[in-house]
């Protein structure tokens, strides 16, 4: 259910737009770049990415943790 509910928050992100940007930007500017450049970029999507999935994880740890505590003033 958290994913859900997350993931319904990034459906708010329009991804048709946010894709056609990436490939108007990306594409040309990772064809500019050298084997080694290029090595560099992937790392660092890697890293975005890996931040993203973070940011999920905190998110179910923080929606539980606010749950524990509605409960904790209800008792």
């Amino acid at each position: 259910m958290n994913d859900a509910l997350y993931n319904y928050r990034q459906g708010d992100i329009h991804s048709a737009e946010f894709s056609d940007e990436w490939g108007k930007l990306c594409i040309p500017f990772e064809d500019s770049l050298s084997e080694k450049q290029i090595e560099v970029f992937h790392k660092i999507l890697d890293c975005v990415s890996n931040t993203a999935a973070e940011m999920r994880a905190a998110y179910k740890v923080g929606f539980k943790d606010g749950v524990a505590f509605i409960r904790e003033i209800q008792e």
